[in-house]
């Protein structure tokens, strides 16, 4: 296919230096923008309603980890710790069914050494259980840890939009806006949804891909632009269509490079990383979704006009030193 000739579209005669087979990206904006809403609304409402499985970094309390010799089930660690005095405990497997993560809210009852109580409740002699580490994170600390997480992200979120509004135009800047906040809250929607742990490694991963969805959003706007200048007889959903086509390899090289790294830390970067790697997977896929079908639908659906890009000769002429 000569470029320019997009399926459904007319070809405008577009002079390029070699031949590309455009891709319609934009056909499928107005189907996908939908099922992007209706997703965004189930995340919105398990937030709202269902909450986070915040980790003891953001609520307080200790987390206890344990290597039984055996396999043994959540149940029977709970019920043993329960029968303790051990009160709104939560226990999770570790990879294998033998190592247990219990995570403990601030207790009524005040332990000496909390850890050493644990392994005593469940302790027994054909299954014995020892203690590999114990973390306690003050109740205070916690609630303001959470606070200023909510804070990072928001003031992460408007900075990026203003370096995009600077850089480019407005239209840019709030289709880049919508396309973060819909990475963040469907990141963490799933989270929520799963209910997921969320702990500061989680943070790290959101406000991650924060920078790397703009990133790959500032790539193809930068492409938008040039194109713009360069087609002048292409209409702005045929240049949206054929730079986002022409940037299609690179984001591929690019999520591939990501993907192995993330892949990498799932698999062998230990439990103090697990989570981290998971909320970076999603956020991959759903920061190179987010910036075609989100930022660019955005910054093309609030109007793009070639005047806004085409530098005249005289301006040209006026920026030469």
């Amino acid at each position: 296919m000569v470029a320019g000739a997009l399926p459904g579209f007319p070809s405008r005669g577009l002079a390029m230096s070699k031949e590309l087979k455009v891709i319609n990206f934009m056909r499928f904006r107005k189907p996908l923008g939908i099922v992007s809403g209706i997703m965004l609304v189930i995340c919105l409402l398990s937030i709202i309603f269902r909450g986070l499985n915040l980790g003891l970094d953001f609520t307080g309390g200790t987390s206890v980890e344990l290597n039984f010799s055996q396999a043994v089930s959540q149940e029977y660690v709970m019920g043993h710790l329960q029968a303790a005095g051990f009160k709104d405990l939560v226990v999770q497997h570790l990879g294998k069914a033998s190592d247990v993560l219990v995570r403990l809210p601030p207790q009524k009852i005040t332990h000496a050494n909390i850890g050493q109580d644990v392994v005593n409740a469940v302790n027994s002699a054909s299954n014995p259980a020892i203690l590999k580490s114990v973390d306690s994170v003050g109740s205070e600390v916690g609630s303001e840890l959470y606070q200023q997480s909510v804070l990072a992200v928001l003031l992460a979120l408007g900075l990026m939009a203003m370096f995009v509004a600077l850089r480019f135009k407005f239209n840019f800047a709030f289709g880049a806006l919508m396309a973060l906040s819909h990475d963040v809250l469907f990141t963490v929607g799933i989270f929520s949804l799963f209910h997921l742990p969320f702990d500061l490694t989680v943070l790290a991963a959101v406000l991650a891909l924060i920078g790397y969805s703009l990133n790959e959003a500032i790539v193809e706007f930068d492409r938008i632009r040039e194109n713009f200048r360069k087609l002048r007889k292409a209409t702005p959903l045929e240049v949206v269509n054929i730079s986002l086509t022409e940037t299609l390899r690179r984001t591929l090289k690019t999520i591939t490079t990501v993907l192995l790294v993330v892949l990498a830390l799932l698999f062998v970067g230990g439990t103090a990383l697990h989570w981290f790697a998971i909320a970076m997977l999603i956020g991959i896929f759903v920061g190179t979704y987010s910036s075609i079908y989100i930022a660019t639908s955005y910054a093309l659906s609030m109007g793009l006009s070639k005047e806004d890009f085409v530098v005249s000769k005289r301006r040209l002429m006026d920026d030469r030193p």
